[in-house]
């Protein structure tokens, strides 16, 4: 049973007010970042909305994230700071996504993951009054749904796998397009059943915007994390890279996949690669309020709660 609407307008205002007092009285500063900027993400996996005028004319991307924005005034000086802000993805409609949504988006200079990470359980458990959230390793938790290295297993392996479990008859999957499938399909559903959960230190090939390192076996990583609770998917982190060379040679690397795929070409966001030499050492996550209300709430479907 959906909420009233006046359920729903305190609902809202409670989980922003309570948001924006915890990183008041931790000294972060608000910003307002702009929805309609002249790049998009370049993820072949991420699409958004385009802007057009009424002759026509492109005006930009609306944004998947504040990140691009955010990580541009961090490097002219801002400090910690974090948005709380509309964001949007195309084709993203169902009892868990909508088209708009809301991200709560900060970084931490100085911090890595690890840091940032307490932080989002410290924001969790003042949110939802859950416990302290737990950790597993992507190696780990991979290997005990699949049997399976992630990062060692041979890509036929992978594939067959995929095949076995789930029926799959598409075109040859790439080796982190199967990963990210056994990853969604038989690692996540298990994740976060009864307190937060972090997956932490993704595949490599699943960095995207977070620097990489090497684990405890030796074996590169990523210093990635996404944070899973009661089947939901809430967070996405990163130890932010810093490197403009590093990034530029990603971005070319999604533009070329989205090319073989046959989706929209998207132009670079030059202006975020211009101003990455000056970006600090920083840590940066975003979490999506929209599934934080609905677990306060106690509801399944964004519909129940949504204003409209």
């Amino acid at each position: 049973m959906s909420l009233d609407l006046s359920a729903r307008l305190r609902l809202r205002a409670d989980t922003f007010t309570t948001a924006r007092e915890f990183f008041a009285g931790r000294g972060l500063i608000a910003i307002d970042p702009p929805c309609l900027m002249p790049a998009p993400v370049t993820d072949p996996s991420i699409e958004v909305p385009r802007a057009v005028g009424p002759d026509g004319q492109h005006l930009g991307y609306l944004q998947s994230s504040p990140e691009y924005a955010l990580k541009r005034l961090l490097a002219a000086g801002a400090g910690d700071c974090y948005a709380l802000t509309p964001a949007f993805r195309v084709d993203e409609h169902g009892p868990r996504h909508r088209l708009e949504f809301t991200l709560l988006e900060w970084y931490r200079l100085g911090w890595n993951d690890a840091q940032l990470r307490a932080e989002v359980s410290d924001l969790m458990g003042v949110l939802l009054g859950c416990g302290t959230a737990t950790e597993i390793r992507y190696r780990d938790a991979f290997m005990a749904a699949t049997g399976l290295c992630p990062l060692h297993a041979p890509l036929h392996a992978l594939r067959a796998r995929v095949a076995e479990r789930f029926d799959y008859q598409g075109s040859p999957l790439s080796r982190d397009d199967a990963l990210q499938m056994l990853c969604a399909l038989e690692v996540e559903p298990g994740l976060g059943a009864t307190a937060p959960e972090f997956l932490i230190d993704y595949p490599p090939g699943q960095a995207a915007l977070a620097r990489t390192r090497l684990d405890a076996q030796g074996d590169r990583v990523a210093a990635r994390f996404e944070l899973f609770y009661r089947g939901l998917e809430l967070a996405n982190g990163y130890w932010e890279l810093t490197c403009a060379d590093e990034q530029r040679a990603r971005f070319e690397a999604d533009l070329a996949e989205r090319q073989a795929l046959g989706l929209p070409a998207v132009p670079v966001d030059q202006a975020l690669l211009d101003a990455m030499p000056g970006l600090p050492d920083c840590a940066g996550v975003a979490l999506g309020m929209d599934r934080v209300m609905l677990l306060k709430a106690g509801r399944k479907d964004l519909a129940e709660i949504a204003l409209f």
